[in-house]
């Protein structure tokens, strides 16, 4: 029988495309784990003002990381600030938790992996 977890905080941040390495690495030393980086594209008023008048298509990317609920709060926090979120058109970020979750997690062992 598989083991489900609940204790997860699912943290998505959008940010302009090429800003999401330095996102993540914000987020490691916070105390995430791992990180999944996807390619999207935005809409909304940049579009419409694009160089000239012409209209654009910015690209984005979306990190999702899962994290346990005691470290949510830092590696939030830590994206916001890599990411410069608190400057018009640098991206959203919003945390919730995850109802269910399972993945692989090895038991801790003090022996060394072969």
């Amino acid at each position: 029988m598989q083991k489900y977890t609940i204790d997860v905080m699912i943290i998505t941040c959008i940010v302009e495309r090429g800003a999401a390495d330095d996102v993540v690495e914000a987020a490691k030393k916070a105390g995430a784990k791992a990180a999944t980086i996807s390619f999207a594209r935005g809409t909304g008023i940049r579009e419409r003002l694009g160089l000239l008048g012409i209209a654009i298509q910015p690209e984005k990317e979306i990190i999702e990381i899962g994290v346990h609920p005691s470290r949510a709060d830092a590696v939030f926090h830590a994206m916001a600030e890599a990411g410069k979120l608190h400057l018009p058109g640098k991206g959203f970020i919003y945390m919730t938790q995850a109802v269910k979750a399972l993945t692989y997690i090895p038991e801790a062992t003090d022996q060394p992996q072969p």
